[in-house]
């Protein structure tokens, strides 16, 4: 991420800023370059290792996924009267009321469901 040489002609005004910028503490006394250095360094690697030891953000484990495709099972996929009427939606036109509620369901449901395969896709990466 930073190289040594990029942050050593830093002042430590601009290597406070960068901490501050990323919301990393410095190492030892913040009085020193090295302090801020050695953070700036060092976060990537540790980010990294934390979630390879399930602290912080982590995956999820094999059965919490499998539940990600239960939600989408259950969900199902829209008709083809489904698919026309979401199609019109996102093209602005609503229906007048009270349908117009059950319109915004549907395309809600539609958005989530959307949402859901994202999820899983990126999860599966």
């Amino acid at each position: 991420m930073f190289t040594r040489s990029e942050l050593e002609i830093k002042t430590i005004q601009e290597l406070r800023n960068l901490c501050r910028r990323y919301g990393i503490k410095p190492t030892g006394n913040p009085g020193y370059k090295t302090s801020f250095i050695t953070s700036l360094m060092a976060f990537p690697y540790l980010a990294l290792q934390q979630m390879q030891e399930h602290r912080g953000l982590k995956p999820p484990s094999f059965a919490n996924l499998q539940y990600f495709a239960s939600a989408l099972d259950e969900i199902g996929i829209p008709t083809d009267e489904q698919s026309a009427l979401i199609r019109i939606t996102m093209e602005g036109r609503m229906m007048s009321y009270p349908e117009r509620y059950e319109q915004s369901q549907l395309m809600n449901l539609y958005k989530a469901k959307l949402r859901l395969e994202q999820v899983i896709h990126l999860l599966n990466q």
